[in-house]
C-alpha cells in the first residue's frame, strides 16, 4: 500500500484528483483529498489516508454527497455512470456480483424497490454491496424505505464512505 501511496503523492494534482474521483464521485472530495497530498507513507499510511478521506467526506454538504451517488449504478443494474471510467465500472461490477446469480423475481423486486426509493429519497439506493447477497441487498433496500429523510441521507452517506474506503484500498494496491 505504502508503494500506491508514494505513487498518488507523485501524480500531478489534476492526474490525482481523476484517481480519487475513481474512488468516490464527488468532485470536491476528490479534490480536497489531492490537496491533502503528500500522504505519509510510514507504517499506519493506509489508517491516516483512510481517516483524512473521512474526515473530508464528512466536511462536504448534501450536494456533494448526491453527486457522489449518482455515479454509482443501481442495485442489481450493470450500467455505471456514462462518465465513469473503466476501472470505477470493473469495481461496480465486483461490488455487486451478489446480484449476478439472482433469480429474475428478485431483480424484478430490486428494480421496483429502487424506483420507490428514489421516488421517496431524490437519489438512487447506495449499499455497500461487497459480500451481500441480492436477497440481503434487496432486504436492506426495503428496510431503508422506511426511515425518515435526513436520517436515509446520512445512512446513504456511511455507505459511500464504506465503498470509498474499499475503493481506495484497492486503487492504492494497482
Amino acid at each position: 500500500m505504502t508503494q500506491g501511496i508514494a505513487r498518488l503523492n507523485a501524480l500531478s494534482s489534476q492526474e490525482a484528483q481523476a484517481e480519487l474521483l475513481k474512488c468516490c464521485g464527488s468532485t470536491n472530495w476528490a479534490r480536497r483529498m489531492a490537496q491533502q497530498r503528500p500522504f505519509p507513507t510510514g507504517g499506519d499510511a493506509m489508517r491516516r489516508l483512510l481517516d483524512a478521506a473521512d474526515r473530508v467526506w464528512w466536511d462536504l454538504g448534501r450536494e456533494d454527497w448526491l453527486e457522489a451517488f449518482t455515479r454509482h449504478p443501481r442495485i442489481g443494474e450493470k450500467a455505471a455512470a456514462k462518465d465513469a471510467s473503466a476501472e470505477t465500472r470493473r469495481w461496480s461490477e465486483e461490488e455487486q456480483s451478489g446480484t449476478r446469480s439472482a433469480r429474475e423475481q428478485v431483480l424484478a423486486a430490486l428494480a421496483k424497490a429502487n424506483r420507490a426509493y428514489e421516488q421517496r429519497f431524490g437519489y438512487i439506493f447506495i449499499v455497500c454491496a461487497t459480500g451481500k447477497s441480492s436477497e440481503e441487498m434487496l432486504a436492506l433496500l426495503q428496510q431503508r424505505l422506511q426511515n425518515d429523510p435526513a436520517a436515509e441521507l446520512r445512512m446513504a452517506a456511511e455507505e459511500q464512505r464504506r465503498i470509498t474506503h474499499l475503493r481506495l484500498q484497492k486503487l492504492l494496491q494497482a
